[in-house]
């Protein structure tokens, strides 16, 4: 049940994240958006990092894992931002929502036993996503021609970037401690960043004026995927990446109570149906 709260935690915070992507990555290029919101996601780390400490539990197994963690993240940051960049939620939330198919078979892959009903609840979780964002006809393109190959390309390489993320970053946790682990990780990522802005020569000074948004996006997705990797320790860690791909769904109903923008009746089974998920899932754990 704790691993499933760390996922909703997760999600919630990355839907206002999710919100706020799919208001900038239109307006410029995506590597300097996702350099700043890398840099103060580790800034808003690094006190709860020091306080909480558990640095002497760090193994060199555990940084191995940090490394390949941070390189994951830098992956999924990638296709989640150039994704909506490219097109609407509609079109690319369906792939990246299906993550949690991915996390579940990398349980599995580590030798843990996934009952019928696991899978079962997954798939409604990510059908339920689906009809979510499948209906979501209110979605503008910002008057961009839609390309549905490339986004879908993207989403794909976002889903798997975050998947493998989510489960190094919990074995780097597990083979560690869980700050050290979060802030390692993030480290690696905006070191990975920042040398490809250098390399690219990409045009930081054009996020200038949206320096204070960004900020508020970095320490979103830093408690995002600190709950995330804070699961490691729990029964049934999985469960939280399963649920924080609730994010696409809580985006939507986010627009609705703050923006006004229309649900659907179709869409409301949609969310009945993602919810009814992850009940089962609290069932089984």
């Amino acid at each position: 049940m704790l691993a499933l709260i760390c996922g909703l935690g997760a999600a919630m915070a990355w839907a206002v994240h999710d919100l706020l992507v799919r208001r900038l990555a239109q307006t410029g290029a995506v590597l300097p958006l996702i350099l700043v919101v890398a840099i103060s996601g580790c800034a808003a780390l690094a006190l709860p990092a020091l306080i909480w400490g558990g640095w002497d539990r760090m193994t060199p197994a555990a940084y191995w894992f940090c490394v390949a963690t941070g390189g994951g993240y830098v992956v999924g940051m990638f296709g989640l931002y150039s994704a909506f960049k490219l097109a609407p939620v509609r079109v690319v939330a369906p792939v990246l929502g299906a993550f949690p198919m991915i996390s579940l078979a990398i349980a599995v892959a580590q030798g843990r036993a996934v009952g019928q009903m696991e899978w079962l609840a997954v798939a409604a979780i990510v059908l339920g996503i689906a009809m979510v964002a499948v209906l979501n006809r209110g979605e503008e393109t910002g008057g961009a021609p839609l390309r549905l190959a490339p986004a879908l390309g993207w989403a794909i390489i976002g889903a798997a970037g975050f998947a493998v993320t989510f489960a190094l970053g919990q074995e780097a946790a597990r083979q560690g401690a869980e700050m050290p682990a979060i802030m390692v990780s993030r480290l690696v990522a905006a070191a990975a960043i920042i040398s490809l802005a250098v390399l690219t020569r990409a045009p930081i000074g054009e996020v200038r004026g949206s320096l204070p948004i960004l900020g508020l996006m970095g320490v979103l997705d830093a408690m995002a995927l600190g709950l995330v990797q804070a699961a490691a320790s729990l029964p049934n860690p999985e469960y939280a990446a399963i649920t924080a791909a609730l994010f696409g769904v809580l985006t939507i109903l986010l627009a609705w109570r703050v923006l006004g923008e229309r649900v659907q009746p179709l869409q409301w089974v949609g969310i009945a149906v993602v919810f009814g998920g992850i009940g089962v899932l609290a069932a089984q754990g």
